[in-house]
């Protein structure tokens, strides 16, 4: 028949020794009291430094009383007594917690050590039983495929039908205790009605002889994988403290268990991988891959690279063309699909990655040439495109404070025409611009709310993501940017060759794509130099204003375009009022042909529009066969487009001529 294993033997106590009568404190060199008395913590401070058994504190006070002590003397030193009674349970209190954190972390450095599960396991209900001295112990682990818990191992058990339970969910102690996540003890297990009995679990307790059972719960995250039990034979309650113990060890056991079987998992899976070699063979390359554009980015990161050096280290890695592209630069169907979906999508040849963060696309990481992207390589392209979108939200949360300054630098442009040009010159060398250099004045502006409170709340979230955005593109074109009337307000540097019109259609795209609304932008003309003419930024932005809501009130809404792009209304919306660039702009192909081959073209439209566009009757103007007529307006029709005589090009063409004549009248005139 099993033996029950010898239970741990309670701390020796100390032996008393008989004292001998109290001798007058004077005999030992202090002071004694007035009755000539040694104190009366002097008896007790003894015993605390003997570790003397709790009984033995009792002996000064029945030496005392059969020494016919005054009843103050007898008072002093009950109240002596109980202070060392006291400090002696504080003391015991804190060598208890000391041995409980020591065996603590020798059970932790055990496990630490443990690989193999069953071992684990064993170490932990072995250590379980020794940390509260009881009689049994036993685990349980948590079966997903029948949703139960089964007894795993037990050390002090004696029965066979104990050993093989199995708790269900809410079913005694043990399924309470994985159904709620919280230790549960019970005095006597039989007379506890808080939980559900069922006479399997019940007839395997009792064959066990279990009364006094704590039941903890092993915790990975904010699941249960199995209960830990201590249990005694008889009656017993556990304290607060042994069930903190319990819970602790529970810790480190689920710790412990789940390396175990990580471990095990590695191995069946090395396992697998060595009876399947040739598989091992063909991914091997692509692992190696994914491991070294995983160090290179890390390295990347710490060292503070761009995103630059993260496309180049991918390129380099897959064996590939890696190009980061701005939103408005990248496949919009591929984009919005790998936004969407959190992946990589192949875009054709092409592999692309969504570069975002939040509600906001930042770009996006195109590989080129790579249809057949192996499944880990394509992790990889996502992995880097999320360091990308780290790395630009780190560049963005640094240059906030740089935006900032840009964005007071063009408030001051806007706001203060009489600074000083030299201070201006050194702010802006502070953050990258030059204002001696030509620059054109952007204003952009997303459609406003159509009313109500959540309308409003949206538009402004629009204006912020607007700011965000043109600031972006201020800082990557070394130019300014800030909020200004409902929309925000760009200065950048313009080529010596550079169309601000086209500067503003590029600008629409870019807005546009970050935002993912129409966002439409108006354009100033060239600004010379912004610092020596702080003035004119003001006068430029007022014109770039004007041609923005144009653009809205011609239904043009998230497009770009100046003034040279509305004809004759450019005139009016222009601050300079470029007659003869619109003159040119207008007939320059007419007028040039004229000069080169010696022709009367222009002098023709001139009489074709004066005689109501009536071939017959300009041929009688000119004094010219119809024919003639025929083949300059034919001549015509190459130079300026098959729609030039359609009503709107027509008066454009009209109004051309018109101002044509008199400039050249001036001219004469002049020259006269």
């Amino acid at each position: 028949m099993p033996t029950e294993q010898p239970r741990p033997e309670p701390g020796p106590e100390s032996v008393h020794t008989p004292r001998a009568a109290p001798v007058p404190y004077a005999q030992e060199g202090a002071p004694p009291d007035e009755d000539g008395h040694e104190p009366a913590e002097a008896p007790f401070l003894g015993l605390l430094a003997t570790g003397a058994a709790a009984e033995e504190y009792e002996r000064p006070v029945l030496r005392a009383r059969a020494g016919n002590a005054s009843a103050g003397r007898l008072a002093a030193l009950e109240r002596a007594k109980l202070r060392a009674l006291r400090v002696r349970a504080e003391l015991e209190d804190r060598r208890r917690r000391e041995a409980e954190l020591s065996a603590l972390y020798a059970t932790a450095h055990d496990l630490a050590g443990l690989r193999d599960l069953d071992a684990v396991l064993r170490a932990i209900v072995r250590r379980a039983r020794s940390l509260l001295g009881t009689e049994v112990a036993y685990l349980t682990l948590h079966d997903p495929s029948a949703g139960d818990t089964c007894m795993r191992v037990t050390d002090g058990s004696v029965s066979a039908r104990f050993q093989q339970l199995r708790l269900g969910m809410g079913e005694g102690l043990g399924g309470l205790v994985a159904q709620t996540a919280r230790p549960y003890v019970t005095d006597s297990y039989f007379h506890d009605e808080r939980f559900r009995h069922t006479r399997t679990i019940d007839s395997g307790v009792q064959d066990e002889g279990l009364v006094a059972i704590l039941g903890v719960p092993l915790m990975l995250g904010s699941g249960v994988i199995g209960v830990l039990f201590a249990a005694d034979r008889r009656e017993r309650v556990f304290e607060h403290g042994q069930i903190a113990l319990l819970a602790a060890h529970a810790a480190h056991a689920a710790v412990a268990i789940d390396t175990a079987n990580l471990l095990a998992e590695t191995r069946k899976t090395l396992t697998e991988l060595e009876a399947a070699n040739e598989i091992i063979r063909d991914r091997s390359a692509v692992i190696e891959r994914a491991s070294d554009v995983h160090d290179r980015l890390t390295e990347l990161v710490l060292r503070g690279g761009g995103v630059q050096d993260v496309a180049g280290a991918v390129a380099e890695v897959l064996d590939g063309e890696v190009e980061f592209t701005e939103p408005g630069a990248a496949p919009a169907e591929a984009l919005d699909r790998s936004r969407a979906d959190g992946h990589a999508v192949r875009d054709g040849a092409d592999w692309v990655a969504a570069v975002g963060a939040g509600g906001e696309v930042l770009g996006a990481l195109v590989l080129r040439g790579h249809p057949a992207l192996d499944p880990v390589d394509q992790r990889t392209l996502e992995r880097a495109a999320m360091v990308t979108s780290l790395l630009l939200l780190a560049r963005r949360t640094a240059g906030e404070a740089e935006q900032r300054v840009r964005g007071e630098l063009l408030d001051d442009l806007l706001n203060a025409a009489d600074r000083d040009p030299r201070l201006l010159r050194e702010r802006a060398a502070r953050v990258g611009a030059d204002l001696d250099a030509p620059h054109v004045v952007l204003a952009a502006r997303t459609d406003g709310p159509d009313g109500g409170d959540d309308d409003a709340r949206s538009h402004g979230a629009d204006r912020r993501r607007l700011w965000s955005a043109a600031s972006h593109l201020a800082a990557t074109r070394r130019g300014l940017a800030a909020i200004r009337d409902g929309g925000a307000v760009l200065l950048l540097p313009l080529a010596p060759d550079g169309d601000p019109a086209h500067t503003a259609r590029e600008a629409a795209v870019r807005l546009g794509a970050a935002l993912h609304l129409p966002v439409t932008v108006g354009a100033s003309a060239p600004v010379p130099a912004p610092a020596a003419r702080p003035a004119a930024v003001a006068d430029a932005y007022a014109e770039a204003g004007r041609c923005r809501e144009a653009l809205r009130v011609l239904g043009r809404a998230g497009q770009g375009a100046a003034a040279a792009d509305f004809g004759f209304l450019g005139l009016l919306l222009a601050d300079t009022r470029d007659v003869h660039g619109f003159v040119d702009r207008t007939l320059g192909a007419v007028t040039e042909y004229d000069a080169r081959r010696g022709t009367e073209l222009l002098r023709t439209l001139g009489a074709y529009f004066a005689c109501g566009m009536s071939p017959a009757r300009t041929k009688e103007a000119l004094h010219v066969h119809v024919n003639t007529v025929a083949q300059r307006l034919d001549r015509v029709s190459r130079l300026l487009g098959p729609d030039w005589q359609t009503p709107a090009r027509a008066l454009e063409i009209q109004l051309a001529l018109r101002l044509h004549q008199l400039s050249s009248a001036v001219v004469g005139d002049t020259g006269a």
